[in-house]
């Protein structure tokens, strides 16, 4: 397998670019990752920032690096594992060696800066690690840490470039802050200085993972094919698109540790992001979701377009046809519109137990609680110094425990735009971070939104009016449904992005029709009547006189769909049975008819004994 070596980061050939330009540099971003650099036989070696940087120093021309971190204070890396040669530069320093180290304080570490910038001779640099935890408080300085940037701001004015070496090349004593964040630096030390250069330094790209992809593989000894370590290698860089190179070197660790083979680098990349060794995907019997229309639509009446998309969105994510999930988005997205009580919510529950066989692995977030601008730090949590910061967000937090998912977001309109953005990122990237930092993937959740965007408008007067007579076509529902789902996104919200990620699985719900209407409240009178048997002993028969007057008053009004048919029972059928039987006192085993129902202010059902 051939591969070639990446070219140098962007962040090194900055720095190189400036070594001789500027004194001082604040290297921020991706510092905890791995750097590469080459082996000399088509591999590359993964080392931590401070070490590739030393490397790379020496490599230019310099005589000494220094390192210090406000731990283990001083140490010279570039003369390792010489422990003499490094307490020798040390010394030079001014600094007292042993075992090649020198413990220093915040006063001490400003007077090694000056004696880095000044001493004269070949260039030396100073790399100093965890800068950020120099500084207790960087709004509030001690006299110390004021002192120490101040030296520090002066320094960077006062070094000054100076040929060596044949041909001569011009030099500067550098100090290198390696910091979190540029921000974690005293202002006044960074803004508007000439001679200090911030670089950031960016997450791997799809270059250097296939690098070390390509070494981590050999290196750990994995076998097999051409053809199959490539292939194995494509879907390790594809997979862990947004990770970083110390994560993939664990990743194929673990892969190796658990011996799995190379055509299953896909399950070690779940198990680290996720912690957890069983796939419940790769459970699903086939021949479960090839019969499920039937058995979904016994729950979800009247809505056969629906269970047939969902079904096919499913099949999608077994088969992989068509699939892009690069990155590790969601195995499936799904927009559920249409009327108010027609099954979209039901449909999302039994999605859920027919792919994980349980429905605790539903998770729902109305979205009507998020209509405020910072409601986004309930979802992924507080940031740093906000109340409930230690707390995570709702969001993360269920995801975390239950990766394997159906996930509601229901009434999606409603929410604040700037939730959207959120959505966006799980759509496109399959991956949000929390308030405290931690990346949660959604690789393995379905997810699904509702709305009832298209169905209501408002009128001249203000009122909110439908848009859609019930009775209307198919067809018309949904053109005029996806028509102002379409404006909404693109026109009200300015978020075009989060449709074109949705794509085509919008799924358009019908309206409760009479006939599937007779066919709900058939069923949840079944059940009522089932229940008081199973559980109280009692048996409920019918005259078709009564029957047929129950089901006109649940049935008559239609625009709450199936969730108005189950007020309706409460109201006529449920109430005024349990007065009746109170009154009555039946022993268990008692067995009445029911002759006729009165309406009027309160429904009343008469029963003879059987």
């Amino acid at each position: 397998m051939n591969q070639d070596v990446p070219s140098s980061p962007r962040w090194l050939r900055d720095f190189e670019r400036f070594l001789p330009l500027k004194s001082q540099f604040v290297l921020s971003g991706n510092i905890r990752d791995f750097q590469l650099s080459p082996a000399g036989d088509g591999t590359v070696v993964p080392q931590p920032l401070v070490p590739h940087l030393v490397q790379q120093l020496m490599r230019l021309g310099y005589e000494d690096v220094v390192s210090y971190d406000p731990v283990n204070g001083f140490s010279a890396p570039s003369a390792a594992p010489d422990v003499a040669r490094a307490n020798r530069v040390l010394e030079s320093l001014g600094l007292t060696g042993g075992e090649g180290r020198s413990a220093a304080g915040i006063e001490l570490f400003a007077q090694t800066l000056e004696r880095v910038v000044l001493r004269p001779g070949r260039p030396i640099a100073l790399v100093v690690d965890f800068a950020s935890r120099i500084v207790v408080r960087r709004e509030a300085l001690s006299n110390a840490e004021h002192g120490a940037f101040t030296r520090a701001l002066v320094l960077a004015h006062e070094a000054k470039a100076r040929p060596v070496g044949r041909p001569p090349r011009p030099f500067i004593n550098s100090i290198v802050w390696i910091v979190e964040r540029e921000g974690d630096l005293p202002d006044w030390f960074l803004v508007g200085n000439p001679r200090v250069r911030g670089i950031s330094v960016a997450r791997p790209d799809a270059a250097a993972r296939r690098a070390l992809g390509h070494s981590a593989l050999r290196l750990l000894g994995s076998t097999g094919a051409a053809g199959e370590s490539e292939a194995a290698l494509d879907e390790l860089v594809d997979e862990t698109e947004g990770m970083l190179l110390v994560d993939i070197a664990a990743i194929v660790q673990l892969g190796r540790s658990e011996g799995l083979p190379l055509a299953r680098i896909r399950d070690a990349v779940r198990r680290y992001k996720l912690g957890v060794t069983d796939d419940p995907w790769a459970k699903i019997e086939r021949r479960k979701i090839a019969h499920a229309q039937d058995s979904i639509s016994e729950r979800v009446r009247g809505q056969p377009h629906a269970v047939t998309h969902v079904l096919d969105i499913i099949k999608r994510a077994l088969t992989g046809v068509g699939a892009t999930r690069r990155g590790g988005r969601p195995r499936g997205v799904a927009f559920f519109a249409g009327p108010t009580g027609v099954g979209k919510t039901e449909l999302a529950k039994t999605i859920t137990d027919l792919l994980f066989g349980d429905e605790s692995a539903y998770i729902r977030f109305d979205m009507s609680e998020f209509s405020a601008e910072h409601s986004d730090q309930r979802l992924i949590g507080a940031p740093p110094g906000y109340v409930g910061y230690d707390v995570g967000g709702e969001l993360t937090n269920a995801i975390r425990e239950k990766p394997f998912a159906v996930v509601l977001f229901d009434e999606i309109e409603k929410a604040h735009p700037r939730i959207l953005d959120k959505f966006l990122q799980i759509l496109d990237d399959g991956v949000l971070t929390s308030g405290r930092g931690d990346r949660v993937y959604f690789s393995e959740a379905f997810i699904v939104f509702t709305s009832n965007l298209g169905i209501y408008r408002t009128d001249e007067q203000g009122q909110r009016v439908l848009n859609i007579q019930p009775d209307a076509p198919l067809e018309e529902i949904r053109a005029r449904v996806r028509s102002e789902i379409e404006r909404y996104f693109k026109l009200v919200l300015n978020r075009p992005e989060i449709l074109n990620r949705i794509g085509e699985n919008i799924v358009v719900f019908d309206f409760v029709r009479p006939k599937i209407a007779a066919e709900i409240f058939d069923g949840m009178v079944k059940n009522v009547m089932t229940d008081l048997q199973e559980v109280q002993g009692i048996q409920i028969d019918w005259t078709p006189e009564a029957f047929s007057t129950l089901r006109a008053l649940c049935c008559s009004d239609l625009s709450n769909g199936g969730r108005g048919i189950r007020n309706q029972v409460e109201a006529h059928l449920l109430n005024p049975l349990a007065r009746a039987l109170f009154e009555a006192e039946p022993a268990p085993g008692s067995r009445y008819r029911m002759t006729r129902i009165e309406t009027g202010a309160v429904t009343a059902v008469h029963l003879d004994k059987v």
